[in-house]
This record gives structure tokens, sequence and C-alpha cells, in this order.
């Protein structure tokens, strides 16, 4: 499952986030993942959560993002959520927001995901410059 928190820069994206996060390592019956750009949330974010840098693993572009986030599952069966922070700034071309490349991201990933793992994004932007191929998920 592919689940999307919008909104603009400053919206309140990251601290809903960090409660969702922190809110899931009580209820999820697996491991929880927390991908971001940079280490900010540290300190937010319950010591269970396995907290992941983007920055630290070079990870530049949606296809090193889908590799790498393959990898994270196929070592650990028992991860069951994924919060991911950030993801437009990983994705993005030239410095430059992609939402073309975050759809067909999104599309690789329903399709390749264990039914029993869910994804959450936050993305920075706002929902009417989002294409059909993102909103569909949210």
């Amino acid at each position: 499952m592919i689940k999307l928190i919008i909104g603009k820069k400053g919206s309140g994206k990251t601290k809903l986030l960090i409660d969702k996060v922190n809110a899931a390592v009580n209820t999820t019956n697996g491991n929880v993942v927390c991908i971001e750009k940079s280490m900010k949330l540290t300190f937010e974010l319950d010591h269970k959560v396995r907290l992941i840098d983007a920055d630290e693993y070079a990870i530049q572009g949606y296809d090193a993002f889908y590799g790498f986030v393959s990898g994270v599952l196929a070592g650990n069966y028992d991860i069951k959520e994924i919060f991911v922070d950030g993801i437009l700034r990983i994705g993005a071309k030239d410095g430059a927001k992609d939402y073309e490349g975050f759809g067909a991201l999104l599309e690789k990933l329903y399709k390749q995901i264990p039914a029993d793992v869910t994804l959450t994004f936050t993305v920075s932007a706002d929902q009417t410059d989002l294409p059909d191929s993102v909103l569909k998920y949210s």
C-alpha cells in the first residue's frame, strides 16, 4: 500500500509524518523504517525506528531510491512500514522537482512491494501541481 502526505512547505507534513511513524512503532507487527534526506528527525522518532539517511548512501534519483528500498526489503522481511521524508528532493533532476518521475516510481513500487508493506511519503508540493500518476495514490 502507498500513502501520501501532500502539502506545501511549512504545512506540517513532517510533524504529521513523525506522529505516524511513532504511532506505527506501537501498532505495527513488524519493523518500522524511516528514510529521510538528512538526519533532522533523529531526536523526534522513537528509538525503535530504523532511521536511514538517504545522503549517507548517496541515493539520488528515483531509480536509485527504488533499488535501495528493494534492497532494504530484501534484507529484512520483517519490515512492515516505510516512511519517506523529502522524496521530491531525493528524486530531483538538476535541482528541479520531477513529478512525472515520482509518479512512475509510485507505480513501480505499487507493483513490486509486498502486500503487507506500507510506504508513506511526504510530498512537498501543491496538490494542483501533481499529475494524475501521483494523485491516484493520495
